[in-house]
């Protein structure tokens, strides 16, 4: 277990299976900021045999952490990864270009689960497992954000079937293009995701 990573998964971001991996990071670390609040209240009102003392306000403070990993926890269990099977379709396909996986975008609106996403040049190509996935708000959620970040004319395609996906990584493979802003493209998909 990486103790860091309870601290923070920004590292992990994108890697194959972080969804799932990193939710177990949260819920520990969701358990251990609770036993930390009601250990701290405990031993208020033991030694001072009154809970009307500093540690219990200083354990009702430390409620609010505690609720704020509970959500980001919830939020990793919704979260659905990419199977083992997909994931080595996926490889074959998509040697050589610039990747992220298991990516879990949150809007005001709506939520996206992106299984893979790809990027070479302005081009942002993803798969989604969800047969019901929303393509036109993630594709307005994202541009958005790559306009705040003044990355303009980005192309942003979402497929939810594989098999249609894999020709796309297929021809992007086969594309010459300005690949200079992708690392900042690659950088701010993983800012906005879980």
């Amino acid at each position: 277990m990486n103790l860091i990573r309870l601290l923070s998964g920004e590292s992990m971001k994108g890697t194959k299976h972080y969804l799932k991996t990193q939710k177990h990071y949260e819920i520990a670390k969701t358990v251990l900021l609770y036993a930390l609040s009601a250990a701290l209240f405990f031993a208020g009102w033991f030694t001072t045999k009154t809970r009307l003392n500093l540690l219990t306000i200083v354990a009702v403070l430390g409620i609010l952490p505690a609720t704020k990993s509970l959500v980001v926890t919830i939020m990793f269990c919704i979260a659905k990864g990419l199977g083992d099977e997909d994931a080595k379709k996926i490889e074959e396909h998509s040697a050589g270009l610039a990747c992220l996986y298991d990516l879990f975008f949150t809007s005001n609106e709506k939520n996206h689960n992106i299984s893979h996403l790809t990027v070479k040049g302005n081009t942002v190509c993803g798969y989604s497992f969800d047969p019901k996935f929303d393509e036109s708000a993630f594709t307005k959620h994202v541009e958005q954000r790559l306009k705040a970040d003044q990355l303009k004319n980005v192309n942003v395609k979402v497929f939810t079937d594989l098999s249609k996906y894999l020709d796309r990584l297929d021809q992007m493979q086969e594309l010459s293009c300005d690949e200079s802003n992708t690392a900042r493209i690659l950088e701010t998909l993983k800012a906005i995701t879980l």
